[in-house]
């Protein structure tokens, strides 16, 4: 009784829906506009064109999502033969689905059916035309795959052999005349967001994002920056900041290149330009706080050299001091850092210990992380001697103590006094202050 009152359901619904239809039909002298879609592309359940075309074990083809309806709602035969059904797997349609795609990218689109609309592949191609506004293309991508009802193996086969992720990761690439704004940014992370977080989709699918992101990963970061910064609401935010993640385990070499390269010189003369300066250290700082394993990276690029440069080349900016002396906090964390920082100890120490008083709170308790770490915890005599030669060292250091700093950062700066020798001169010396300070001994 139960079948025969489903298998009434689906005709009665089938026959509403396709009167329906004859009664959208445009009126005689529009409908040369209208689009005549092949009968064997409709599922035969909702009438739409399928999707995800699935054929069960009787050889009837369904779009997935409408048969897997069915069958969860306990029913055990074929709705259009109503015979029983011996297995309920549901086999691909293979050929049926590129003959669908073929003909949905090339069909014009209509007023007169809502079911016809760009296929996937087609989305794709607008996306990766350099000519077109890629936003809406990719608000569409991303409706697509966040769509439960479509097959995961119909995402994969999107992401991997039909290129979406190249293609979406080149629009982050973009630069300029065909850069493209916040808007299309935030559309382009979006879609990349939903194939990296999906447990459908293959890894080595989201590895192809990765791999499109560090294609060119200092306009990618760039990119994914802006969206940081000017996206009009928190999840795509969230969602940037997930892609960088994502892109620091995946192809950490590529992104940490192209931050360090920004803090390099600018001309053949070797000036730095101040902004690609300040860009380049907030990106390393940030890369450096987040991913504990991405120091070392970082170090091989020459993150210290830069940040060591980056110190001696901005004098004026307090800001970017801070934001160098934090990237060298974070090299010394690691053993390939405090080499680095040591084999380079007569130029970068004197730079740490210069910047020390004047790169606010945050920067000078960097410093002194910096200078306890490889003069005092890992005692190495180079760093050692050159942060007792730099001039003014003990001044700020008791200046330092005098200031209000944390606990942790007064520990530390009392260590380190023990490597200066107390004399007029290596108190009073360098500092350009006028304050008379008493000492404390």
């Amino acid at each position: 009784m139960g079948r025969k009152e489903s298998s009434t359901t689906t005709t009665t619904t089938a026959a509403a829906a396709a009167a329906t239809r004859r009664s959208m039909r445009l009126p005689p002298q529009h409908q040369a506009l209208e689009v005549k879609i092949p009968s064997f592309f409709r599922c035969p359940i909702s009438l739409d064109v399928m999707r995800s075309p699935v054929s069960l074990c009787t050889g009837v083809t369904y779009d997935r999502a409408s048969i897997q309806r069915w069958l969860d709602s306990g029913n055990t035969t074929c709705p259009a033969t109503m015979l029983p059904l011996p297995s309920t797997d549901l086999v691909p349609n293979l050929t049926l689905r590129s003959l669908i795609s073929h003909w949905s990218s090339s069909s014009p689109a209509t007023s007169g059916d809502a079911s016809v609309t760009s296929s996937p592949a087609g989305l794709v191609r607008q996306v990766a035309s350099p000519d077109a506004d890629p936003s809406a293309a990719l608000r569409q991508l991303a409706a697509y795959l966040s769509d439960d009802d479509v097959d995961e193996f119909e995402k994969n086969a999107l992401v991997g052999a039909g290129g979406a992720a190249e293609a979406v990761a080149s629009v982050l690439r973009r630069k300029g005349e065909r850069e493209v704004g916040v808007e299309g940014c935030e559309a382009a992370v979006r879609v990349l967001a939903a194939v990296v977080a999906m447990d459908g989709v293959e890894d080595a699918n989201k590895r192809r994002v990765a791999a499109g992101l560090a294609a060119d990963a200092a306009a990618s970061a760039a990119s994914l920056a802006r969206v940081m910064r000017g996206a009009s609401g928190l999840e795509a935010r969230v969602d940037a900041a997930r892609l960088v993640e994502f892109l620091l385990a995946n192809e950490p070499a590529g992104l940490v290149a192209g931050r360090v390269r920004l803090v390099g010189p600018a001309d053949e003369k070797g000036s730095l330009d101040a902004r690609a300066v300040g860009a380049g250290l907030s990106c390393l700082a940030t890369i450096s706080r987040s991913r504990r394993a991405a120091r070392a990276e970082m170090v091989r690029a020459g993150a210290v050299r830069a940040a060591a440069r980056a110190l001696r080349a901005t004098a004026a900016d307090p800001a970017a001091s801070a934001r160098a002396l934090r990237v060298l906090e974070s090299a010394v964390g690691c053993a390939e850092g405090r080499a680095a920082l040591c084999e380079d100890a007569e130029q970068a120490v004197p730079a740490v210990v210069g910047r020390m008083m004047k790169s606010g709170r945050d920067g000078a308790e960097a410093a002194v992380a910096v200078l306890w770490a490889v003069c005092h915890k890992y005692r190495d005599r180079r760093a050692a001697d050159a942060a007792a030669a730099s001039e003014g060292g003990l001044t700020r250091l008791l200046l330092l103590l005098q200031s209000g700093c944390s606990p942790a950062a007064r520990q530390m700066a009392l260590e380190l006094l023990k490597i200066y020798k107390v004399n007029a001169k290596s108190c009073l010396a360098g500092y350009d202050s006028k304050t008379t300070h008493i000492m404390p001994f």
